[in-house]
């Protein structure tokens, strides 16, 4: 840390007092995330604030000397959105954790952005509600961070992404102002809508202070799961492309490549089936009826499957699709990837992941939402630094993608991660606009600098 560093370090310490660390364990934390990606050196403090007044004053400091702000969760991010570096001051939320108000009249609750998914829920079920997006860091990860990235996970191709979970926000600005978005009621378009904009805009627009989000009650009647393998991830795909455009909405679709079938195989040292895997689960009212006819169409289409109502069975497939993140780390390195096709376009990216893993000599073992169209393909390697033809077949990957129609992040984000190849998929004049409206909230570029844009 130089002179300059650290005689303003100690000045931020001086002005905001306690929650303001130098420590070097605090501040080093904060060089990474779940990505693999570390920063260059370490930021100036770590500052931890309890009180929205607090944040307010940090950001009238930064304000003043010009200093950027990383807003950092749990760090349980995977784009590399809240990483510091040096000259930089972290703004972390985690001690802004009160669930304020819980309304089961209203179906909503107000929440600081550190409290965790989970606890969150926790909070609900004895109630009969629950909020449902599902990141599966859900147990770890921090509302404000599935906010920031607008998260989604298992669940939301029939209960929805965060966005459309969050209906109000207050939002500390740049230069310490506070601002309050959206409402609490049902319908409201009173000028634009700034709290869908700051969803998903990964600390680059304001510091989220406060959410309000809505919740749903828990779905009633028996859960159904159905197990299915098929030969080939092209073909458990097209099952899941079939399924979606019949109608129905399983609550949970998820797929398994082979490869990630016999990693898991042989980190859990059962016998698992080596081809690809199909997870389906139908919740609510006529669950049974739904999952039914989701057997038939598998069937039909060439997989050999099972319908379980036992819970116990259930959540011993659902073990299977639990294990595949740990599978996969015990492989080796693993680059977590993100990208988001249409559903009917799954077969086709599955079958370019196969071909540019033979191309580039890689390995990769992929999951999807198949009942969304997300993918994560992991590019598993040896080593700590990624192997430039590790990112040789990840640009080829991002670039069918967005060919098939699809997208570059489903739920991750941009981060440091895919910067730059963000004007591929918004174009030139869409990208400037986007950074005219960044330097509306943030003329003096001080928010998270570096990532997304």
């Amino acid at each position: 840390m130089t002179e300059t560093a650290l005689d303003i370090a100690l000045s931020l310490q001086s002005a905001l007092g306690k929650i303001v660390s130098l420590s070097p364990v605090a501040v080093n934390a904060t060089r990474e995330d779940k990505s693999g990606h570390v920063s260059s050196s370490a930021p100036l403090a770590v500052v931890t604030p309890t009180t929205i007044e607090e944040v307010q004053a940090l950001m009238r400091f930064a304000s003043e000397h010009s200093i950027p702000v990383v807003t950092r969760g749990a760090g349980t991010g995977l784009a590399g959105g809240a990483i510091a570096g040096g000259g930089e001051i972290v703004l972390s939320t985690m001690k802004l954790n009160t669930i304020v108000e819980i309304s089961t009249v209203d179906e909503l609750a107000v929440v600081g952005p550190g409290v965790i998914n989970g606890d969150l829920n926790d909070a609900l079920r004895p109630l009969g509600y629950w909020f449902a997006p599902d990141p599966a860091s859900r147990a770890i990860s921090s509302i404000g961070g599935n906010i920031a990235t607008n998260a989604g996970g298992l669940l939301c191709a029939k209960y929805g992404v965060t966005r459309e979970a969050v209906i109000g926000l207050s939002v500390v600005l740049a230069d310490g102002r506070l601002i309050t978005t959206g409402h609490r009621t049902v319908k409201g378009v009173t000028g634009l809508d700034l709290t869908a904009l700051m969803v998903g805009s990964e600390g680059t627009l304001g510091v989220i202070v406060e959410a309000t989000v809505r919740l749903r009650p828990l779905p009633q009647g028996t859960v159904s799961t159905i197990g299915a393998f098929f030969p080939t991830a092209e073909a458990a795909a097209r099952a899941a492309s079939v399924i979606s455009a019949s109608g129905t909405r399983p609550a949970l679709m998820e797929l398994l490549d082979p490869q990630a079938m016999g990693t898991i195989s042989r980190w859990l040292g059962v016998p698992v089936r080596d081809e690809a895997f199909l997870l389906v689960q139908t919740d609510g009212l006529g669950a049974h009826d739904e999952a039914s006819a989701a057997l038939t169409t598998i069937r039909t289409l060439g997989g050999e499957a099972e319908l379980t109502l036992d819970e116990a069975h259930s959540e011993e497939l659902l073990a299977l699709r639990r294990s595949f993140h740990p599978a996969m780390a015990a492989n080796g390195t693993v680059l977590i990837e993100d990208v988001c096709v249409p559903r009917s376009a799954l077969p086709a990216m599955f079958s370019a992941i196969d071909d540019i893993a033979a191309r580039f000599d890689v390995t990769i073992a992929t999951v999807a939402h198949a009942g969304d169209g997300n993918l994560h393909p992991n590019f598993v390697f040896d080593g700590d630094e990624i192997p430039e033809k590790v990112w040789d077949a990840a640009h080829e990957m991002f670039l069918t993608a967005l060919r098939l129609g699809g997208t570059l992040t489903g739920e991750h984000g941009v981060g440091i991660l895919k910067k730059r190849w963000i004007e591929q998929e918004l174009g030139t004049v869409q990208l400037e606009l986007q950074k005219d409206i960044k330097k509306v909230f943030d003329p003096l570029g001080i928010l998270n600098p570096g990532k997304v844009f």
